[in-house]
């Protein structure tokens, strides 16, 4: 089943899919969803007996954001430096030049540039990335610390099909981010917290909204093409001819 509605409103939606029989609504028994409150709510009163499943890609995110805000914390603090440098060096009237690193980077050019390699696994990455984790692991270990988090998560998740294995992993990977004490984690550990039994019901069947997520990001860039939409009938119906 698929369905467009209108407006992002919990009751608009819930009247909208109230209006498919109640019967194929209770044979509903799985939902992905990610963490909104007002999502959880749509599912609980349209679809009763529905199982509802945390999405893993939203908690990830949340990790890997809380790493990044790391790094752009450093990266602030190297970009302040280097101006505190300039004005000294100006001041003296002498030109400044930055220190640079064993690759060729600054040391604002490192922060700057090992934004897509905290994203990736560590066999992914290139010659290049792997010689810039290096040094930047090496100057930075929180971050080395908080990618290694942000990473077991994403194992917990890749390898582990057995709930009840699932949930012991949770729990210690749970207790690493306490007692890191990173504060830029704590909205992963409380979102865990909130939405701890809808996360483990994704290691029931290891379901995810990547088909649907990545169907929304074809419309929009068949959308982006025509510059919006200008009548709705001739769009959905284009839509169907192409991707249906």
């Amino acid at each position: 089943m698929v369905a467009i509605v209108a407006g992002t409103k919990t009751e608009q939606v819930i009247e909208q899919l109230s209006k498919i029989d109640l019967k194929k609504r209770q044979a509903v028994i799985e939902i992905t969803l990610d963490m909104a409150n007002s999502m959880k709510l749509i599912a609980k009163k349209c679809f009763p007996k529905a199982i509802q499943v945390t999405d893993r890609f939203h908690v990830q995110k949340l990790a890997l954001e809380a790493l990044q805000e790391i790094r752009i914390k450093y990266r602030w603090e190297a970009m302040d430096s280097e101006n505190q440098l300039i004005l000294l060096a100006k001041s003296k009237n002498k030109t400044y030049n930055p220190q640079l690193l064993t690759n060729g980077d600054t040391v604002k050019q490192l922060l700057a540039r090992s934004r897509y390699l905290l994203y990736k696994s560590r066999e992914k990455w290139t010659v290049n990335q792997e010689e810039r984790a290096q040094i930047l692991f090496e100057l930075y270990p929180d971050i080395k610390t908080a990618y290694y988090l942000s990473q077991q998560l994403r194992s917990i998740y890749n390898t582990n099909n057995d709930k009840n294995v699932a949930m012991l992993k949770l729990a210690h990977w749970y207790k690493k981010v306490e007692e890191s004490g990173f504060k830029n984690f704590n909205i992963v550990l409380n979102t865990i917290t909130v939405n701890y039994q809808s996360i483990l019901n994704y290691f029931d069947n290891r379901s995810t909204n990547a088909s649907a997520e990545s169907f929304n990001a074809k419309i929009k860039a068949f959308r982006s093409q025509f510059r919006g939409v200008r009548k709705i009938d001739f769009f959905l119906f284009r839509l169907s001819n192409i991707f249906a």
